[in-house]
């Protein structure tokens, strides 16, 4: 598709584990039916992958200017009008938009500081809609099944995402 070059930071999710996942996905949502959120959208590949689905709304979230630059070229040349892009910090954004999202996926940096408050970030600022799901990609050093809305945890290679439920 489109590579961001050599200097780009993010870590985008490998092709073998995004497809696992969206095949675990597809026997739980409609796609064509929800409001999505992308959350640390590094490459923008969820969010592009979300929207192929027939996702019609879907709101990308990412911080570094590089980033929102390479996300906003790709959705000009794929001609996409579903995914609204934001530049904010995710932590800043959640404690400030008053929208509820049927499906987020979240995906920060390994080594980001707030990473095991991200889980409580979601659930605290009442971001998921009831029933809603969330997904958190991470290594093997997390472990949020203790969490209370902690459903499961699908393991892919070296990637792990924790699911998790209003």
């Amino acid at each position: 598709m489109f590579t961001p070059g050599k200097t780009f930071k993010a870590r985008p999710t490998t092709d073998m584990a995004k497809e696992s996942l969206f095949n675990v996905l597809n026997n739980r949502i409609d796609f064509e039916t929800i409001r999505a959120l992308d959350l640390f959208g590094g490459t923008g590949s969820i969010s592009y992958e979300l929207a192929s689905r027939g996702c019609t709304d879907v709101t990308c979230v990412e911080l570094h200017l590089p980033h929102v630059q390479f996300i906003k070229q790709v959705i000009e040349k794929l001609g996409e009008t579903h995914i609204r892009l934001v530049k904010s910090n995710v932590f800043v954004f959640a404690e400030r938009i008053k929208e509820q999202f049927d499906f987020i996926f979240a995906d920060p940096p390994y080594d980001h500081p707030k990473f095991a408050e991200v889980p409580d970030l979601i659930f605290n600022n009442n971001l998921l809609k009831e029933g809603g799901l969330f997904v958190l990609e991470h290594s093997s050093s997390h472990d949020f099944s203790k969490h209370p809305s902690f459903l499961e945890l699908r393991k892919y290679g070296s990637v792990h995402f924790s699911l998790f439920q209003a």
